[in-house]
């Protein structure tokens, strides 16, 4: 399997420096400040990169488990609300997914989408804060 790297760099104290993350693959690169990340500045912060991440790998892994079962999905969509709180220490994690999945019940839904929840490989790497999820079948 590929080894995925991201980059940080900071630079001045905590209130006034600035940085920048950069993902290897080129697709981001984006300025984070203080603002960003305990305010509501302009700018990206590391939680909403977790949160980016964990919808994305939540959501293939949902797809996933759906077709071995028999029910290839049309879409999953999936947000992640992170919550920081003091510390600053990550307090819960949010999921919040809506799949178009064609002849599957609420039921073996849920199950698959709570099984994805605890396997996909953000949640088991996340596995110290609460992570909740919402699922609803469009």
């Amino acid at each position: 399997m590929p080894i995925r790297t991201s980059s940080a760099e900071w630079k001045g104290t905590l209130k006034e420096g600035s940085g920048t993350v950069r993902l290897a693959s080129g697709a981001f690169e984006g300025p984070f400040t203080f603002a960003s990340r305990f305010e509501s500045g302009p700018g990206t912060n590391p939680e909403e990169l977790i949160g980016a991440a964990h919808a994305g790998c939540f959501s293939m892994f949902l797809a996933a488990l759906l077709t071995d079962a028999g029910f290839p999905p049309k879409s999953v969509r999936t947000t992640a609300a992170v919550h920081l709180g003091a510390g600053p220490t990550i307090a819960r994690i949010e999921l919040a997914t809506e799949a178009s999945v064609p002849g599957i019940d609420e039921q073996s839904f849920q199950r698959h989408a709570e099984a994805a929840k605890k396997d996909c490989p953000v949640s088991k790497a996340l596995a110290g804060p609460e992570i909740t999820l919402s699922a609803k079948l469009a």
